[in-house]
């Protein structure tokens, strides 16, 4: 199992990825990364676990986007995989930074 360690608005965060993987992750990070960004400069201070959250919505919608403009099935399926995973490193993601808000750090 590999590891990636990548950095979404100035947070690093160590994610678990298949062996030779970490690089594609690292990418994908820079990508998060430069989204929640310039969502953050948007929307200003709305927490960790919103920016995040905006920035999957956002995917999703780039993704319905592509759908509807009949993008061929398999690359709509591996990115639909992506953002699957994506969601639930988010969402883990989401609850250790609130879990860290209710223990006072």
């Amino acid at each position: 199992m590999g590891k990636a360690d990548i950095t979404v608005n100035n947070h690093r965060y160590s994610v678990a990825c298949a062996d030779g993987q970490e690089e594609r992750l690292h990418a994908l990070g820079r990508e998060l990364d430069q989204r929640v960004r310039r969502i953050s400069s948007a929307v200003g201070d709305i927490g960790e676990a919103r920016l995040l959250l905006i920035a999957g919505l956002a995917l999703l919608d780039e993704l319905s986007d592509a759908q509807d403009g009949a993008v061929p099935s398999q690359i709509v399926s591996r990115a639909a995989a992506a953002l699957g995973e994506a969601a639930e490193q988010i969402e883990s993601i989401a609850a250790r930074v609130e879990a860290g808000r209710g223990s006072g750090s």
